[in-house]
């Protein structure tokens, strides 16, 4: 099974960004050179999750279909509950339940019920408060908000230290903070990247048949500008990081050119891609963490701590296949099973 050529490159984009995931939750390089993990794990792996959000933006809600944003909402939702169960048990173990029912409703509105469930929340979250403000205001009215919210979250993540020299700053993200974790949800964080992949499908809907007109001059265009806003950003995060002014490291301002170039340079990749690549990603966005428990406790089952636990490389490598390798063949029972329903009810419809 395959999709249209149309968007393949965001399709393929889809695997590495999972790696950027797992990489994150592993550190792979800090073994080797922290400033060198630093700046390819937590400030070019930060492309992940926007990605995905723009994705959202770009396929959900720019096409104004209300039937899809609720296909899409009630899906994650669904999926959110589920895979908070399945965590459930690792939750209990971490000693991590929330302690009051104020906390359980935050962990489950804002923060995540797992340390990487936090996406789900954002995505509902800002996919609904973007499809309100297209609503009810214009789009450059909404796109203005998404961008003032993403800025006072860049001065609770990774500016933070500035916003902590300023005693007014210094209360209102006090109050902030004692209301979530992190700026990185849905109010803050979600919303200018999901107006991003809707600004960038209008656009693509009013350029019409001519656009890839000169498709290579865009590509070379896209990737200069690329790399020239990564290497701003990676200047940002490294400046924020050796000044020590992070509160956590998912906000650069450098984020949104070098997100606005990977996505349009990603839209001129022609090609085919397989369909499995879509679902790929979120099974291994969803069960990696648990592989990452299982093989901390398989290493000191079995004495390889030292092989393994300790060496970050070796881990995220062993991560990666194994939540790729279960995602894979999870996807392949799944879509075997539909086949043989199709073929099943194919048949008794001749009968």
């Amino acid at each position: 099974m395959r999709r249209g050529k149309e968007y393949a490159g965001i399709d393929w984009f889809r695997l590495p960004a999972a790696l950027m995931v797992i990489a994150i939750h592993t550190a792979p390089f800090s073994k080797i050179s922290e400033s060198l993990d630093f700046l390819l794990t937590y400030c070019l792996g930060r492309v992940a999750v926007p990605f995905f959000l723009m994705t959202t933006g770009y396929f959900v809600l720019a096409p104004a279909c209300s039937g899809g944003l609720r296909r899409f909402l009630k899906k994650n939702v669904l999926l959110y509950l589920a895979v908070t169960l399945l965590y459930l048990p690792l939750t209990v173990y971490a000693g991590n339940l929330p302690e009051s029912l104020a906390g359980a409703v935050r962990d489950l509105m804002l923060d995540g019920t797992f340390y990487h469930l936090w996406y789900f929340p954002a995505a509902i979250l800002g996919s609904v408060i973007v499809s309100v403000l297209l609503r009810v205001c214009s789009f450059r009215a909404a796109g203005v908000f998404a961008v003032c919210a993403y800025l006072v979250g860049l001065l609770g993540d990774s500016l933070y230290g500035a916003a902590q020299a300023v005693p007014v700053l210094r209360a209102f993200y006090g109050g902030i903070f004692s209301i979530c974790s992190y700026t990185r949800n849905g109010i803050f964080y979600a919303p200018v990247f999901l107006m991003m992949g809707v600004m960038l499908r209008r656009s693509e809907k009013m350029r019409g048949p001519e656009r890839m007109a000169d498709r290579r001059g865009e590509q070379r265009r896209n990737t200069v500008l690329l790399m020239i806003s990564s290497v701003l950003m990676m200047t940002e995060g490294y400046l924020s990081f050796h000044f020590g002014l992070q509160r956590h490291n998912s906000m650069y301002l450098f984020l949104l050119p070098v997100m606005y170039f990977l996505y349009r340079l990603l839209l001129s990749m022609k090609g085919n891609a397989p369909v499995w690549t879509r679902s790929c990603s979120m099974l291994v966005y969803v069960i990696h963490p648990a592989v990452i428990v299982a093989l901390r406790c398989a290493a000191g089952a079995a004495g390889l701590e030292t092989v393994l636990v300790e060496n970050p490389l070796v881990l995220f490598l062993c991560v990666s296949v194994i939540s790729f390798a279960a995602a894979m063949a999870a996807g392949w029972v799944y879509r075997k099973k539909v086949t043989d329903n199709e073929s099943e009810r194919t048949r008794m419809d001749r009968t």
